[in-house]
């Protein structure tokens, strides 16, 4: 019963955002048929609104991806389909009020087809910027190329192994 009521505590707390700042953050697909200038010009448009009201933590700029399943949305000369997009997102500390801004301009702004809103905490925000470092880092691996050892073939290296 306590555990319950320590759950309830937290979603109450949750849900009562109060005037304090608090961390967000908003990744957001942009429209695939864009260029990538205008892509990037989308991307500024949301950052410069969220710097000239917030304090950003951490950004990604736009960049195009292969989405893992088509997002579909209704527009005025019927249904589109998205396979792709350009994925950014922005981290920021804001106030509610701020914050119900920024919400709304991505609900508003035609050339961003799906957005989502989270809250989180400038530490978490800071390690997901330290593991794309990293993992920039790493070297690529090509799964579909063939790996033969030392210059020869699978089959001639197991033929050719002693146990």
């Amino acid at each position: 019963m306590a555990k319950q009521d320590k759950d309830v505590s937290l979603d109450a707390a949750l849900l009562d955002e109060g005037t304090d700042p608090r961390v967000y953050e908003l990744g957001f697909h942009l429209d695939p048929e864009l260029p990538s200038d205008e892509a990037n010009k989308e991307f500024n448009k949301v950052h410069d609104l969220v710097a000239s009201k917030a304090d950003i933590v951490a950004e990604g700029a736009s960049q195009k991806v292969q989405l893992a399943y088509t997002i579909s949305r209704q527009e005025t000369s019927g249904r589109r389909d998205f396979d792709s997009a350009y994925f950014a997102w922005i981290v920021y500390e804001a106030t509610p009020e701020v914050h119900a801004e920024v919400v709304a301009f991505a609900g508003a702004e035609k050339k961003i087809i799906r957005f989502i809103d989270l809250l989180t905490t400038k530490e978490a925000a800071r390690h997901a910027v330290e593991m794309h470092e990293l993992s920039l880092k790493m070297p690529e691996v090509n799964e579909d190329a063939e790996v033969s050892p030392a210059g020869t073939d699978l089959d001639t290296a197991l033929e050719n192994a002693t146990i």
